[in-house]
């Protein structure tokens, strides 16, 4: 079974089906058509499916809210620009002809990592080119390169890793100065207190352990235990001491 992150397949899909046409003077238009939109995503989407050899696959979208903008409200608050025209559209064709799951408040993201770590299985492969992905256990492809296996120590790392070291594109900025390469060997050369080696690189740069934990909890992808399912809403993240 292939759960794929739809909302890259879904954007690229509708945007490379829009076109502008420019009047002149002042006055250009964006138009698409959907048939279009419908035929470029049904081909990508055929793409996934022919190169993991599976037919059988449920389509994960984002939900237009978002549990982190309660935490953060910068959160993503660069990303004003509008979905391409047909998106919508195609979302609501997905969700009558597919297996589809969209969870209010949730991004992509999260359900398919509550799914994936609730329901495991060898024969599962998650389908997203997100790196935070790396943070669910079980078997990803990033549409680019082979099939990778994450474990659950790696999973817990890596989410450790983005929250040192940030991701701009979701507008938390990590501990300054620290990216990627230098988090990870933050975290190797202290095993057995990977926690405090984060909080102390940021009081480091002036920051607090509160200013780690938001960082943390805007990073961690949900699994199945990160959600309270009587209340319908997500466990904030904290760290085990």
């Amino acid at each position: 079974m292939l759960l794929i992150d739809c909302d890259f397949l879904a954007y690229k899909s509708a945007q490379a089906a829009e076109e502008g046409i420019d009047f002149g003077d002042d006055v250009i238009i964006a138009q698409s058509n959907f048939s279009q939109v419908l035929k470029i995503f049904e081909r990508e989407l055929k793409k996934v499916t022919k190169a993991m050899f599976d037919d059988e696959f449920v389509l994960y979208f984002s939900s237009p809210k978002n549990f982190r903008k309660k935490i953060c409200a910068d959160y993503k608050g660069h990303r004003l620009r509008r979905k391409p025209l047909g998106y919508k559209r195609l979302l609501n064709h997905c969700k009558e002809n597919y297996n589809f799951v969209l969870r209010d408040g949730l991004e992509a993201d999260d359900a398919l990592g509550m799914d994936a770590t609730q329901f495991p299985s060898v024969d599962n492969i998650l389908v997203s080119p997100d790196k935070d992905m790396r943070q669910i256990p079980g078997n990803l492809w990033n549409l680019t390169d082979d099939v990778v296996e994450i474990t659950k120590e790696d999973g817990d790392d890596w989410h450790l890793i983005q929250s040192i070291s940030g991701d701009p594109t979701d507008g938390y900025g990590g501990c300054p100065g620290i990216g990627i390469k230098r988090a990870t060997e933050l975290l190797n050369k202290n095993p057995d207190n990977k926690w405090g080696a984060i909080c102390q690189a940021f009081k480091e740069r002036g920051l607090s352990d509160d200013d780690a934990l938001l960082n943390a909890r805007l990073a961690k992808i949900l699994q199945h235990t990160d959600f309270d399912y009587d209340r319908n809403e997500p466990i904030l993240w904290t760290p085990v001491l």
